[in-house]
């Protein structure tokens, strides 16, 4: 991890304080927007960053809003044609679907939640363009975090962005779009100067996955902060179905007398990947690590804490779709300040949302309980193997 000094981090915690600073950052625009999403609702927050986007288009910013061809595959009609006439360049990521056998290439997805307007200011995390209350009878919000970015690491954010989108536009558009003209969308922007640095500001990484040089970029950088810990890793993950040398990084910490904590999904979301990631309790639960259960809404988080030092908020789950076929991206914080606040978070979440999983009374568990679980663990590792997710893993 490369960290990159003087800026000025904001940890943001559901869409009630995502949104309302995306748009804020959206409306003062001047020369470019970048923003990527796996989901982009037709409600009431899509409607809300929408027409932000469409007011900076319309102002003569350059917008660009690239897209998940299957977790956006039913993007409004309306919001596509709101923007194309306001100026606004809109493109999906693999947009064919999945349509007979599972493959490799097919399962590739943006599943990066990033935003960045002027190269110096950045948004990351895991906060799709969904209301938190979509979910039926869920009265607390869908439970996820975001970090806002302000300085240099922005202008790094703004790179990965301009490039991914370079590439779509090229595969979109072929030879209509070419060299600055498919990077920029139009050519009414320029690039950009470097984010002033704060003299007192925080260090921060990003670090994203992809399928070319960065493919466990993510993975060995919370296997090394893992494998470091000398007191406490925090992790808090909404899809936890982690591959063997993760397993092994994490147990081998809590032999060593690290406390591990992992607080995971608690209500059933997906069948077969809750019941797969039941399985691995056990062995877990065995070699000391703390598991809790959020149950006061959908857990969506995909952050960390380690040694009340290092801090992680992003989009990549700890599961080989996200880890070996998803394009993701997380920022790692090297800083006590915003380690202490996002620890506390989770803390009160653990406290206030979850349930432990007594290590007794899950080696009790009935026969049938057990059973479901390692048929579900049995299936998702034929699907993985089918798909050639899990090699590698």
């Amino acid at each position: 991890m490369q960290f990159v000094g003087g800026n000025r981090l904001t940890l943001l915690r559901n869409g009630e304080q995502y949104f309302p600073a995306l748009v804020a950052a959206l409306d003062i625009a001047r020369t470019e927007v970048f923003l990527e999403s796996y989901i982009f609702a037709d409600d009431g927050t899509g409607s809300l960053v929408a027409d932000a986007l469409a007011r900076a288009a319309a102002r003569g910013v350059a917008v660009h809003l690239l897209l998940d061809g299957f977790g956006a595959r039913a993007f409004a009609p309306r919001f596509q044609s709101m923007l194309t006439g306001a100026g606004a360049q809109v493109l999906m990521f693999r947009p064919e679907l999945i349509r007979q056998r599972l493959s490799r290439s097919r399962l590739r997805r943006l599943h990066r939640k990033l935003a960045c307007i002027d190269a110096t200011c950045a948004f990351v995390g895991g906060i799709n363009v969904i209301d938190d209350y979509d979910t039926p009878h869920q009265t607390p919000p869908r439970y996820d975090y975001a970090v806002q970015i302000e300085g240099p690491l922005a202008h790094e954010v703004r790179a990965q962005a301009a490039r991914l989108w370079a590439r779509v536009a090229w595969a979109a558009f072929g030879k209509r779009l070419r060299g600055r003209n498919a990077l920029m969308g139009t050519s009414r922007a320029q690039v950009p100067m470097r984010a002033h640095a704060h003299g007192d500001g925080q260090l921060a990484a990003l670090l994203v996955r992809d399928n070319l040089r960065h493919r466990r970029d993510i993975e060995d950088a919370y296997q090394a902060l893992i494998e470091g810990a000398r007191v406490e890793v925090l992790i808090a993950n909404a899809y936890f179905f982690p591959g063997r040398r993760f397993r092994q990084a994490l147990i081998a910490a809590a032999g060593r007398g690290v406390r591990v904590v992992l607080l995971l999904q608690g209500r059933v979301e997906y069948v077969l990947l809750h019941y797969a990631s039941r399985a691995l309790y056990g062995a877990l639960l065995d070699a000391g690590i703390e598991i809790h259960e959020y149950r006061r809404s959908f857990l969506h988080a995909k952050v960390a804490v380690f040694d009340a030092r290092w801090a992680s908020v992003g989009s990549s789950n700890i599961d080989p779709f996200s880890l070996l076929l998803a394009r993701e991206a997380n920022v790692f914080v090297d800083d006590r300040g915003f380690a202490a606040e996002l620890r506390a978070s989770l803390m009160e979440a653990i406290q206030r949302g979850a349930q432990a999983v007594p290590p007794q009374s899950w080696r009790s568990q009935p026969l049938w309980q057990r059973v479901r679980n390692w048929i579900g663990y049995g299936l998702a590792r034929l699907l993985l193997s089918l798909s050639g997710a899990d090699r590698g893993h």
